[in-house]
């Protein structure tokens, strides 16, 4: 869990989002990801909890195309930060 906790600030910090925001919602996703995961697909769990994300942070409104947009910018720089990552 601590590797975990480091790499999700790392990527907040990435992304220019508050830590905070996983306050008191990281065990409830977890176990989202897991249950759709063990039961109606298991590739389509962390595109359940984007998709929760996105509809939590008001993204059922955005147009799709500037959404896929910032998706693509926003996923090439956790990609970055995937390759150069050495946990401390």
């Amino acid at each position: 869990m601590a590797q975990m906790r480091q790499w999700l600030a790392a990527v907040c910090a990435e992304l220019g989002l508050d830590p905070a925001l996983l306050d008191g919602v990281t065990d409830e996703l977890l176990d989202l990801i897991r249950d759709v995961a063990h039961g109606p697909s298991r590739p389509g769990a962390p595109l359940t909890a984007f998709l929760v994300g996105l509809a939590a942070a008001g993204g059922g409104q955005l147009d799709p195309s500037t959404t896929r947009e910032r998706v693509h910018e926003r996923a090439a720089a956790v990609d970055r930060l995937v390759w150069s990552w050495s946990p401390a």
